[in-house]
């Protein structure tokens, strides 16, 4: 929630040169989206981030949970130790997609690339 402050140690670092992996309850379990800039939609660790670099310009990675069952809260249901193979997959095609960006693809190569790979 408070992931803004880790740029605290890298103050010369700009929101264009950095890439966030997080979960996205909006996209079910197994699915990524790739995206630059935007809104925090909520999400408080976005939301800090974007407060101490004073831009939201930078690329985000959404890996999709879900969202919690009937009854379960949603902070019960973002903690939670899920290992499904679904969630797992996700996890692996975010990797990728970030191996992608860091040898040097442009952002926009890489959403074309795994934001269609989700719709098949």
């Amino acid at each position: 929630n408070k992931s803004g402050e880790v740029m605290r140690y890298f103050p010369d670092v700009k929101a264009e040169e950095i890439v966030v992996v997080c979960d996205q309850m909006d996209l079910p379990p197994g699915l990524i989206r790739i995206r630059r800039g935007g809104s925090s939609a909520g999400h408080n660790g976005l939301k800090s981030l974007i407060s101490s670099l004073g831009s939201s310009n930078f690329t985000r990675i959404y890996i999709g949970i879900g969202r919690p069952d009937e009854g379960v809260s949603v902070v019960d249901h973002v903690l939670s130790r899920d290992s499904s193979l679904a969630l797992q997959e996700g996890i692996m095609l975010a990797s990728s997609a970030l191996q992608d960006l860091i040898s040097g693809k442009s952002t926009e190569e890489v959403m074309l690339a795994y934001n269609r790979r989700n719709r098949s």
